[in-house]
């Protein structure tokens, strides 16, 4: 009766070790704060309302960043910095308690961070912050008020919430997490090798995120191919309208390989099934080939919307049109479809054959021709441009040294004689992250801080941003290419201890001080949004243009009102915006808005399906059972449901659009007597420590 209720959950599942128990106390402290700050300031109501429920895309793609860059800096980044020090200290002959060969951390919790820690930035801090731009933005850039289904929209956000849930919750029930690398190679997924509940939370984490992922891909597509404004032909819409959408039917034909691939492992777990272990006729080659499938074209699906971004930003601080738009939206093609024939170049070592290795080489150094178009349209439209080094153009920069010098390596990896020398060693590595930091974050920064005006209603501070942005070009360097050194010195991956005569352990602590490094770059990056916050008033975009933009997103206010647009734009130009400006902004004709109600379908949904997985991980059948049971009821719910929507008047409409000028003049009558730049780190540091002495006095934090 006990296993029938709770399956194989015991006491051994609570935390028990230090890692565990530091970890369910964290966030059991945060949790608590939340609730104590809530309530203190009566906000339940509020957040449920104007937030958690909501199917506004701005709102979601919002609360994407929030997420995001928690598991940025609560997991994700904390675990690059423990893996960092644990190599540090790693070697045989360090001295006293950490040596002994083996650093501060056992092999198994090593393992488990490496694991941990490609998953969460791959999945959730990655696909997080890229899911929010695209969320804010495409619509925008495209005319529409909304995406083609808002509800799907929060569906798939909270089973992305659900994934981070899951991802965590080793650290309160279950005590490990997969020790497998964080694509989980077979055999080492099976239960022969990884007995524990930590493969499991792996597979549900990834299943469950990576169904909303899916849903979201179909949603965007359907978005910017149905509902752009009148006169926006595929070939006048802005080019991170492009890379998103790229990017979003790569997602739609690879995730479901992913979703199969990790039912399949689940089987083979829960049912004994051995698809991939060589016990009765399985294939672990095969597991390699489908993850790979996927995981190859992932990259590219999180770099293509960056490619779209770093397109945008160098047109608008050059003052110009992009440089040749048709090869720069044809380089984004073209990257799209090699990637997706290139996945086996991840094997080289593992007995293809001469031909397919060959094959799947040449694919991969094609791959670099539409890249190379796209950085040659970028510097063409810098040339002879009138350029502002704003802190955007700055992580544009960024990217072309980081991910041309992680291109370059990436060719030699192409060679499959030269893969045979590399393969497994930490040169990889850190071609691998030169394009995804390089590539990804970079570009997720720099799209920040281009579009941080048109989601706040006010800039970034320059100066924090510039430290920030040196901070993290500095500390990358540190970092990585010190790993690139050691994979040619024969360093592997995953490597947590290794023996003081390979004259590694100097490389090793230059990485960890590089991470140092980026670690402050990232509370550089904290404080500039904080230091942005206290001089609001001074850095506010009363124009909604702020940079002088090309495109739509910058014709309406900052930030942009629920509905998008008070009117719909007629697009005769790729430039919209641009050429209304010059033509003149034409007269507004108000009409009748129809806007999707707010629901909390996709919480409940999510929550099932997180019960699902979790009952799934634990063996608690009869749980699984009814949590599946409970979300197709709702979504029955939800589909019969035809009350989705309501109207916002035109009178509304107008009403709403002169309270918002009404407070535009205001600001602009106002004069503001702080100074005339922006915050210095200094002056910052002063103003957070006269803050906190405050608060301490007065015991009052509000209106402070």
């Amino acid at each position: 009766m006990k296993e029938f209720l709770i399956g194989r959950l015991s006491m051994e599942a609570l935390p028990h070790e230090w890692f565990t128990i530091g970890g369910s106390a964290f966030f059991g402290a945060l949790i608590l704060a939340l609730v104590v700050i809530l309530t203190v300031t009566k906000r339940w109501g509020w957040l449920w309302k104007e937030w958690l429920t909501s199917v506004d895309p701005k709102k979601i793609g919002i609360m994407y960043f929030i997420v995001a860059g928690f598991m940025l800096i609560a997991r994700g980044g904390l675990e690059a910095l423990m893996m960092w020090l644990q190599q540090a200290l790693g070697s045989s002959d360090m001295p006293g308690f950490l040596g002994a060969s083996h650093g501060y951390l056992s092999a198994e919790h090593f393992q488990q961070i490496f694991t941990a820690h490609g998953n969460i930035m791959v999945f959730f801090v990655a696909m997080g912050f890229i899911f929010g731009l695209i969320n804010y933005i495409v619509p925008l850039q495209i005319g529409a008020r909304d995406l083609a289904s808002p509800f799907l929209n929060t569906l798939g956000f909270w089973l992305f919430v659900a994934g981070v849930v899951m991802v965590n919750m080793f650290f309160f029930v279950g005590g490990e997490y997969a020790a497998t690398g964080w694509l989980a190679v077979a055999p080492l997924s099976g239960t022969e090798f990884s007995p524990g509940t930590g493969m499991d939370y792996l597979i549900w984490s990834l299943q469950i995120s990576g169904i909303g992922t899916t849903l979201g891909a179909i949603n965007f597509i359907m978005t910017i191919l149905k509902m752009r404004a009148p006169g926006m032909t595929l070939w006048k819409m802005p080019a991170f309208t492009w890379g998103s959408l790229c990017s979003m039917i790569m997602a739609v034909t690879v995730f479901p390989l992913l979703t199969a691939t990790l039912f399949l492992v689940f089987f083979d777990r829960y049912f004994d099934t051995h698809f991939f272990t060589t016990a009765l006729g399985g294939n672990a080659m095969m597991y390699t080939n489908l993850i790979w499938m996927w995981g190859h074209p992932e990259v590219y699906i999180l770099v293509l919307p960056a490619y779209g971004v770093f397109t945008e930003i160098v047109s608008t601080f050059s003052r110009k049109a992009i440089a040749n738009y048709t090869s720069n939206i044809i380089g984004l093609i073209g990257v799209s479809l090699f990637a997706l024939s290139v996945w086996l170049h991840h094997f080289f070592t593992m007995g293809a054959g001469a031909d397919v290795n060959s094959f799947f080489g040449v694919m991969t150094i094609f791959i670099a021709i539409p890249t190379t178009v796209l950085v040659f349209t970028w510097i063409a439209t810098m040339y002879k441009g009138r350029i502002r080094m704003t802190t955007p153009m700055l992580w544009f920069l960024g990217f072309i040294a980081v991910f041309t010098f992680g291109g370059v390596t990436g060719v030699m990896l192409a060679v499959p004689p030269v893969d045979f020398q590399f393969h497994n060693s930490l040169f990889l590595v850190a071609h691998f992250h030169s394009n995804v930091i390089g590539g990804v974050l970079f570009g997720v920064f720099a799209g920040i801080s281009y579009w941080f005006p048109k989601i706040a209603g006010y800039r970034l501070n320059e100066r924090l941003g510039r430290y920030a942005f040196w901070c993290w070009m500095i500390g990358f360097s540190l970092s990585f290419i010190p790993m690139y050194i050691l994979g040619l010195m024969g360093a592997t991956r995953r490597l947590d201890t290794y023996d003081a005569s390979s004259g590694w352990q100097p490389f090793y602590v230059l990485m960890l001080i590089g991470g140092i490094i980026i670690a402050v770059g990232v509370a550089l990056q904290l404080a500039q949004i904080i230091a942005s916050v206290i001089q609001k008033r001074r850095l506010h975009d009363s124009t909604g243009d702020p940079w002088e933009g090309r495109t739509l997103e910058w014709a309406v206010p900052s930030p942009a009102p629920s509905y998008n647009f008070a009117t719909i734009p007629q697009v005769t130009t790729r430039d919209a915006y641009w050429e209304m400006k010059k033509q003149g902004i034409p007269a507004r004709k108000f009409e009748d808005i129809r806007m999707p109600k707010n629901t909390a379908s996709g919480i409940y949904i999510s929550i099932f399906a997180f019960l699902v997985g979790f009952a799934l991980v634990w063996h608690i059948n009869w749980l699984a059972i009814v949590s599946l049971i409970g979300a197709i009821v709702c979504v029955i719910a939800r589909t019969f449901n035809d009350d989705t929507e309501y109207v916002v008047t035109a009178a509304e409409v107008e009403k709403m659009e002169e309270t918002r000028m009404a407070k535009v003049r205001a600001l602009h009558a106002e004069k503001d007597t702080g100074p005339d730049e922006d915050m210095g780190l200094l002056e910052f540091i002063k103003l957070v420590i006269t803050w906190a002495l405050n608060v301490i006095r007065t015991r009052r934090w509000r209106n402070q």
